[in-house]
C-alpha cells in the first residue's frame, strides 16, 4: 500500500477538505497532519482556531478517507514528520503551486489538488460573524 500525507489546520471542515481528503487518499493509506492550536494562532491569528485540536483529529479519524492523524507544533516538527513518515505521495492544495511546501523534499512525488473555488473556513467562519450581528 503506497502511503500518502497531507497537512493543515482543518480547522473547520468543509466540502473543499473532504475532496482534497478523498483524493489524496485514491493514491494509498492516508496520514493526516495538523497544526497544534498554539500554532494555528500563530498562523491564522488568536480568534482561530474554532475548533480544538482534539476536537479536529477527532473529526479527521472518523472520516473514512484517513487512517491517521498527527499533530505538530511548529515547522521543524512537520518536516521532520514528513521525513520520518517518508510518503510516496504528498498532496497539497493548488494555492501551494510556486510557493515552498515544507518536508515536501522527503516524498516521492508532490501533488497539488485543484481547490474548490467558494470554499475556505475564513470565509465560513466571517459568515457566522455576520449573521451574529444581525
Amino acid at each position: 500500500m503506497k502511503k500518502v500525507w497531507t497537512n493543515g489546520t482543518f480547522d473547520v471542515l468543509h466540502i473543499g477538505h473532504l475532496r482534497l481528503l478523498e483524493y489524496a487518499s485514491s493514491f494509498g493509506q492516508l496520514t493526516v497532519g495538523i497544526d497544534t492550536d498554539k500554532r494555528v494562532k500563530e498562523l491564522k491569528g488568536l480568534d482561530r482556531p474554532f475548533n480544538t485540536t482534539i476536537d479536529r483529529k477527532y473529526f479527521l479519524e472518523s472520516l473514512k478517507f484517513v487512517h491517521e492523524v498527527v499533530v505538530f507544533d511548529s515547522r521543524q516538527e512537520l518536516i521532520d514528520l514528513v521525513k520520518q513518515f517518508e510518503p510516496d505521495y504528498m498532496v497539497v492544495g493548488s494555492d501551494y503551486i510556486d510557493k515552498p511546501v515544507f518536508g515536501s523534499e522527503y516524498a516521492k512525488e508532490l501533488l497539488f489538488f485543484t481547490k474548490l473555488e467558494d470554499y475556505s473556513t475564513t470565509t465560513i467562519l466571517n459568515y457566522e460573524k455576520d449573521i451574529s450581528n444581525r
